[in-house]
């Protein structure tokens, strides 16, 4: 049914994304199909690599430990931010399309008040995509 999987990670926040990855993998075991694990980083150095081949490095390690682990196809793909902060959400709008992903697990936290006055970027994608997302709530 699905053809192709796409999981935005935060490399800085793995702990809360444990739940979305078994999801994910169990998904595409089902369906036999890859995912592509997909973050969004800055030019400037920050804690998870000092330049962006760096950090693309670290996600490359990630989706390799990913596939080892529970015996998928993966591909790693980073995309370059002028702010990341601001632009995450059209960023993973437009990975969609440039990966052909028919599929979106992702993360999600319980809504809370602040979501009636900034959209969580789980919802954001879910609003706007063209295709299927799943929204895994981190419990």
């Amino acid at each position: 049914m699905f053809r192709h999987i796409m999981i935005p990670v935060d490399l800085g926040h793995m702990e809360k994304l444990e739940r979305a990855l078994g999801v994910a993998a169990a998904e595409a075991k089902q369906h036999g199909c890859p995912v592509t694990y997909v973050s969004v980083t800055g030019n400037t150095p920050g804690p998870q690599g000092h330049s962006p081949e760096e950090f693309q490095s670290k996600l490359a390690k990630f989706a390799a430990d990913q596939a080892a682990a529970h015996g998928i196809e993966t591909d790693a793909h980073t995309i370059v931010a002028h702010d990341p902060s601001i632009d995450v959400d059209d960023k993973l709008l437009a990975a969609v399309d440039e990966i052909g992903a028919d599929l979106v697990v992702m993360a999600s936290h319980p809504p809370n008040m602040a979501d009636y006055f900034w959209p969580s970027h789980g919802g954001s994608l879910a609003s706007h995509a063209s295709v299927s997302v799943m929204l895994v709530r981190d419990n």
